[in-house]
């Protein structure tokens, strides 16, 4: 059962995003209000404010404005935002000055309305943020924090966030360390078994310099969470690794297996997923009835086949694909991978696997949230068990939402991984794709599935 709440599987960025727009958009009508008397009639006018709404958000987007404001500065916050608004009216002056429109505008509106989507903006953030902190500083809307390394370093964050309630952070636990340089078994089985015990949203390495050397054994002893691990150093300028350093409830941390999608990139993948997920459901449409009516006549039972599957963060979805198989009993409750040859996969089956038809119902668990068009492929539940003690950081590729196609997918990882190296070649190249996101990689891996990634040579 998927258990997300609507804001993982919708971030709450894309809800402030539509506000924004819309606050935008009122300020202009207001702004004619105090100009003109009346509301927005002209088309000009209704262009240009449709416009710079697009505009404001995408400023914010690529800003960071849309990124997660828990422990944030309010002053930081502040900045960005009036950066993040001012810049589309500037934008906006030199394009009309260029294009010699300037004239066909009042002047007066124009500064209204930059003034006035200010202050709707402004007040907007600074609600919420308040409220935010309110309910924070009430214990509610909280991240649980699990500690682990030095106890003077424990302490030290317990007051500090103690003290700080409104970053909405709490300490769940902690586990004390006291060797500087090895992790012994004991201390392994300890800190799974807390992990276990808490299910902390977060886990933090608070180690001093010297000990250093336990932040790669806990986090190989970590490998299979899916909590978000940060290592909190005691001094600023630690040079660990090259990780994204981030600021969190005014601590500076090192993200060592964090999702590489914050507000503003998940913003951009949610709306990259509906817009191109729903073109692709209408024009598939007329082809997924003719082959669900193949499916029904080729051998009695369901035409969909339902499978959980891992998706982002380690939580079961239910995954849709076009039956390819006779309806039948795994033993044992076990997933049996599809061999050369394989009795149960029907003549139509194997022509939809074949061509890979049969992940088009995937579409579908994309317009619900729980999948992404590109992303890593999600593997039975069971392979998932059996490869992530096999695979280093197997089950960091459920960072992000699993996809329809993929990275591995389009250089040739697609079909049976019947060997140890064919799965390891899968992973490392969602790896890949995990560490160097971006919406330009995401559209030409559809572009290269279009062209050369339906033909599976390795289905059966």
């Amino acid at each position: 059962m998927d258990s997300r709440t609507f804001a993982d599987r919708h971030p709450v960025a894309l809800i402030i995003a539509i506000i924004d727009s819309c606050i935008v958009f009122a300020a202009a009508e207001a702004a004619s209000l105090s100009r003109f008397s009346h509301l927005l009639d002209e088309g000009n006018y209704l262009w240009v404010a449709g416009s710079l709404s697009l505009l404001v958000v995408l400023c914010s987007i690529f800003s960071g404005l849309y990124e997660s404001w828990r422990g944030q500065s309010k002053w930081k916050l502040g900045a960005t935002f009036l950066l993040s608004w001012t810049l589309p009216f500037v934008i906006l002056l030199v394009g009309l000055f260029f294009t010699k429109q300037a004239e066909s505008f009042s002047r007066l509106w124009l500064i209204s309305w930059y003034l006035l989507a200010l202050l709707f903006g402004g007040g907007f953030r600074g609600t919420l943020y308040a409220f935010l902190a309110l309910v924070r500083s009430n214990k509610r809307n909280s991240k649980t924090v699990f500690v682990v390394g030095d106890r003077e370093q424990y302490k030290k964050i317990k007051r500090h966030l103690t003290k700080h309630q409104s970053y909405g952070y709490r300490v769940a636990d902690h586990l004390s360390l006291d060797s500087e340089s090895t992790l012994s078994a004991a201390d392994k089985n300890a800190i799974i078994s807390a992990i276990e015990r808490t299910t902390p949203h977060e886990i933090w390495f608070c180690l001093p310099l010297t000990k250093a050397a336990l932040v790669t054994p806990l986090l190989y002893t970590l490998r299979h969470s899916t909590a978000e691990i940060r290592y909190v150093p005691s001094i600023d300028d630690l040079p660990l690794l090259n990780h994204k350093a981030n600021q969190v409830a005014d601590l500076f941390t090192l993200d060592l297996s964090c999702s590489p999608l914050g507000g503003g990139g998940r913003l951009i993948k949610v709306l990259q997923d509906f817009v191109i997920g729903a073109l692709i459901s209408l024009l598939i449409l007329p082809l997924c009835f003719l082959i669900a009516l193949a499916v029904k006549v080729s051998s009695p039972g369901p035409v969909l086949f339902k499978q959980y599957r891992d998706g982002l963060n380690g939580k079961k979805i239910k995954v849709y694909k076009f039956r390819s198989m006779r309806v039948h009993q795994e033993f044992d409750a076990k997933v049996t991978q599809a061999i050369k040859g394989d009795e149960r996969i029907t003549k139509v089956g194997s022509f939809l696997r074949r061509t890979s038809l049969d992940e088009l119902p995937q579409f579908l668990n994309v317009l619900q949230g729980r999948m992404s068009i590109v992303g890593p492929r999600p593997h039975a539940l069971e392979h998932n068990e059996y490869y992530k003690d096999l695979v280093e950081s197997y089950m960091r590729r459920h960072k992000v939402k699993p996809g329809i196609t993929g990275w591995a997918q389009v250089n040739g990882f697609r079909g049976e991984t019947d060997t140890l190296d064919k799965m390891q070649g899968r992973v490392d190249h969602d790896f890949w794709y995990i560490d160097n996101w971006s919406l330009w990689l995401d559209l030409k891996i559809i572009f290269w599935t279009v062209f050369k990634g339906f033909i599976n040579k390795n289905a059966y």
